[in-house]
């Protein structure tokens, strides 16, 4: 099978959240199973940059957008084939993919990923300048979202289309007009097709006219067929049920790995686990927490938004200081929850620890020295760091919602019976639901025993992006045979 995989960014040459591992991660993996997938992205600077070597494919002018020239290079870390779309008006400016450097969205963002699915959509057709037939274009969150519309309304024959939710509060919307603008035919502006209130939504094109839909865990799948996590789509979702298919996401096992993991001071496996306490102790030394074996250590990495439920953890952190924990927590985000962590921090100093921002090497600190990692999302389409945690021997605590519900097992009587044991659960997200857990976690925490089986049931899982590549696989499969 040839799959043209098309996304807004890519780690590590562009990333601003999870589509990025994922792009980074998956096709990688799909190509150890003997698929041809090839990876479509934006020519943002630092991904010209990163690839000196890049060779010229094409030179394409395209209607609305002008000139354009289609790179080929190859990923430096895995060899994964990349098309690169070189568009300086487009992509060659200071700031993120999506945002100035104030933080503010590019106000052409319709017309720079109007281009990429267009040229997802060419390359998808029998109209391609490449001489590389493409059997589906998994497309991948609304940035991608217009290429299955430009592949209905086109004439050349098209390829299948997967379109792939990520997160479906992130939703493309743009005024009606932009429809004109993006060369899509006025008879596509209906309920039936990519109107949504009114407005033009990437998102929505994708889900009405891909073949087939997939989301990055099975629950998530089921939830966002409902009111509470639908953000308007539920319907849609719902009449599309027989096409619509969650698969968990994995990790880079080896990238996260407590046996060889560059950013620890001492490696650990379950069959020798003291370099975890080591690399706890080096943790509080390097922020200013009292050094403590026995002092339970609370891990957290995230966005600071009312989604990651970061305003649940401040609203239990007093009540747990109170009772003699530390917390260590590393992320940006809203600027008030941020303001927050930093006066908890103030106040307690011996006991919390707040950095803001992101560094690689105290995310992989946070995950091996934490005793316990609190994530407690009001909605998670699948989420990462509850697997990086289970894999460092660090049960997280995380309510009950869509991947986190796939991936983490709740302490039960009978799942410690059963040796399925790896984290702690809770279902309403409410402080007193979150504290509840914690405590739960934190009884286990001091039955050393008990502690030692959770531990080692949560090393055992099998994250990898093989199990994910081979679910991909036969749904690619079931998408053409169908």
């Amino acid at each position: 099978m040839n799959i043209l995989f098309a996304t807004s960014e890519i780690y590590p040459l562009a990333k601003t959240g999870g589509l990025a591992d994922v792009s980074g991660a998956l096709p990688a993996a799909l190509r150890k199973l003997g698929m041809d997938v090839r990876v479509l992205i934006p020519g943002y600077p630092k991904v010209l940059a990163a690839l000196p070597d890049k060779t010229p494919l094409a030179s394409l002018e395209l209607p609305v957008h002008g000139a354009l020239r289609l790179h080929g290079a190859a990923m430096p870390d895995s060899s994964v084939p990349l098309i690169v779309i070189e568009h300086p008006g487009y992509f060659d400016r200071h700031g993120g993919p999506y945002q100035d450097i104030t933080g503010h969205d590019w106000p052409d963002n319709h017309l720079r990923f109007g281009l990429l699915s267009a040229v997802a959509a060419l390359l998808g057709s029998t109209a391609s300048p490449l001489h590389w037939p493409v059997d589906i274009v998994h497309c991948n969150d609304w940035q991608t979202g217009l290429t299955p519309a430009y592949l209905h309304h086109g004439s050349a024959r098209p390829a299948a289309t997967l379109m792939t939710i990520h997160n479906l509060a992130y939703q493309g919307i743009f005024p009606p007009h932009t429809l004109t603008e993006l060369g899509l035919p006025p008879a596509s502006f209906s309920i039936e097709g990519l109107e949504y209130y009114g407005n033009l939504s990437f998102l929505k094109a994708g889900l009405y006219y891909a073949d087939h839909i997939s989301t990055v865990s099975p629950s998530y799948a089921e939830e966002i067929q409902h009111d509470a996590l639908g953000f308007g789509m539920q319907g849609l979702l719902q009449h599309r049920r027989a096409q619509l298919t969650g698969i968990v996401n994995g990790i880079d096992t080896d990238d996260w790995n407590p046996a060889s993991d560059p950013h620890l001071c001492r490696h650990y496996h379950p069959g020798r686990m003291s370099g975890k306490a080591a690399v706890k102790r080096l943790l509080q030394a390097e922020h200013g927490l009292t050094r403590s074996n026995d002092t339970p250590l609370f891990g957290v990495i995230s966005r600071m938004t009312h989604q990651k439920g970061q305003d649940l953890l401040l609203a239990i952190a007093p009540q747990l200081i109170e009772e003699g924990v530390q917390i260590m927590v590393l992320g940006s985000g809203d600027a008030m929850l941020e303001t927050r962590l930093r006066q908890l921090a103030a106040e307690y100093p011996a006991q919390v620890g707040v950095v803001i921002g992101y560094d690689e090497g105290l995310a992989h600190r946070i995950e091996a020295g934490a005793d316990i990692f609190l994530m407690p999302s009001r909605f998670e389409p699948c989420g990462l760091n509850q697997m990086y945690s289970q894999r460092y021997g660090t049960p997280p605590v995380v309510r009950r919602t869509g991947g986190l519900a796939d991936t983490v097992t709740d302490t039960t009587s009978a799942s410690l019976a059963d040796g399925s044991a790896t984290g702690f659960m809770f279902d309403e997200a409410t402080p007193a639901a979150f504290l509840a857990a914690v405590r739960r976690a934190l009884a286990c925490y001091h039955n050393p025993r008990q502690w030692s089986r959770i531990k080692k049931n949560a090393m055992a899982r099998d994250f990898s992006w093989e199990t994910s590549a081979r679910h991909y696989q036969g749904l690619y499969q079931s998408m053409l045979a169908g």
